[in-house]
């Protein structure tokens, strides 16, 4: 079934053999699951190797050089008892408690043989009965939320939660983006040419993609909704010449935004503001680009998002919608580990409802572009750079939040991978003028 190895330790046979019987403390961990016939029928089901803190390790039956899971701690089984789901285990990993041993990746490729996986109460009252015979008191007391899991406070979408739910996740440090993303600091996907191209090379291709589907002319008004740090600004500015407006949620991006763009000596052209998008009436724009924020839009308010859209943008002007979609993945059910440590109140919605939103709202559809595979390669590449980075990275933000965007960025690549999820580009153009649109896609 199971067969259990310790490293310099005799084996609970020999003990017994010497000393006329074992007690539970002298026994190793792996063996006590061995013996609890609910908790080993429990584990059974996962194809890992676990091993515990007393190094005595469960080896699955099935695949002998499964990938092994570390387990350094009993509040990793306190965490899974109480949310036996991606957020227990997303819990425990982001304090520690539990580890891989070897290939992160090789783990989080087996996630589709358990992620239909189910607790009932009743059974999770026999594994906790169980985890106590196993682990003691310890695995049944609440364990520490880690520190770096957001709580947002207030009404779903309203303009504070949303403001306290994007500066969790950007308000970190910019040293932190600057080190993950390159120099370039473009926190959205890039766009490949081939394999040989290099991050900085495919988002520079990304920004100019952009500019040449708005089809951005000298002088025109280009608003950026969700500006990040600036890039997109700054290359439209620099070479197509337009005036821009940016807005942001985070203090601290829109800080290194205005510190690049006075570098740049574009600080007559191009502005940052400290905003939501909801609160902007200065239109009209000739051209608006989103790229990576609507996602922090959410179901309920993506109608609001894009009449208002309608509003800022002249007729005849262009706007870009660049954000992350559900492809055939189903809506979550309930906190997920991305939810609570990644993107608070983020949603993900199919394209169509993306569609669907801009015609009601007025916005004809005029190009639609897939990028999944482009934000698979840009998750590698930041992946490499967190892994090259790794000691910056925990002084930076801390061991917490390192842990935390290894795990969301390399399980993120394989989604895309998998088509799981995708991202696309939506093009639309509002009526009333010529929208000077080419005959020829090409010339896009």
């Amino acid at each position: 079934m199971y067969r259990e190895r310790r490293k310099g330790v005799v084996d609970d046979a020999a003990t017994d053999r010497v000393g006329g019987g074992t007690t539970a403390a002298r026994r190793t961990v792996a063996s006590r699951v061995d013996g609890t016939k609910v908790l080993a029928d429990a584990l059974r089901q996962l194809p890992v190797t676990l091993r515990f803190w007393d190094d005595s390790m469960v080896v699955a039956r099935d695949d002998p050089d499964a990938p092994v899971v570390l387990i350094r701690d009993e509040q990793a089984i306190a965490h899974f008892l109480r949310a036996p789901n991606q957020l227990g285990l997303g819990r425990a990993w982001v304090s520690g408690a539990l580890d891989v041993d070897g290939d992160l990746e090789r783990v989080l490729g087996l996630r589709r043989r358990v992620s239909g996986l189910s607790l009932g109460p009743f059974w999770r009252a026999r594994l906790a009965a169980a985890a106590l015979r196993v682990a003691g008191p310890r695995a049944l007391r609440r364990p520490p939320i880690p520190a770096s899991e957001a709580a947002p406070a207030g009404r779903l979408h309203s303009m504070r939660r949303d403001r306290a739910s994007v500066r969790h996740h950007y308000d970190v440090s910019n040293r932190f983006y600057e080190l993950l993303l390159g120099p370039s600091l473009v926190y959205s996907c890039a766009y490949f040419a081939d394999a040989a191209d290099s991050l900085e090379c495919a988002q520079e291709r990304k920004l100019e993609l952009i500019c040449r589907k708005l089809r951005l002319q000298p002088g025109e008004r280009l608003l950026d909704i969700g500006c990040g740090w600036g890039s997109l600004l700054l290359h439209a500015a620099e070479h197509h010449g337009v005036r821009g407006v940016g807005v942001t949620l985070s203090g601290a991006q829109a800080e290194l935004a205005r510190e690049r763009i006075r570098a740049a000596g574009l600080a007559d052209r191009v502005e940052v503001r400290v905003l939501d998008y909801r609160e902007l009436g200065d239109g009209p724009f000739d051209k608006i680009a989103s790229v990576g924020m609507y996602e922090h839009v959410g179901r309920s308010e993506l109608d609001r998002y894009v009449e208002h859209v309608h509003t800022l943008l002249r007729p005849g002007g262009l706007f870009l919608n660049h954000g992350i979609a559900r492809l055939r993945s189903a809506p979550p059910d309930g906190d997920t580990f991305i939810s609570r440590y990644v993107f608070p109140d983020g949603e993900l919605h199919p394209v169509t409802d993306v569609i669907g939103a801009l015609e009601a709202a007025g916005l004809e559809v005029r190009d639609v572009e897939s990028l999944r595979e482009h934000y698979a390669r840009t998750l590698r590449a930041w992946s490499r750079n967190l892994a090259e980075g790794r000691v910056r990275a925990v002084e930076d933000v801390g061991f917490q939040r390192e842990r935390v965007w290894r795990l969301y960025m390399l399980g993120s690549a394989l989604s895309f991978e998998a088509g799981e999820i995708t991202v696309y580009q939506v093009l639309s153009a509002r009526g009333g003028a010529p929208h000077g649109l080419p005959l020829a896609r090409a010339a896009l």
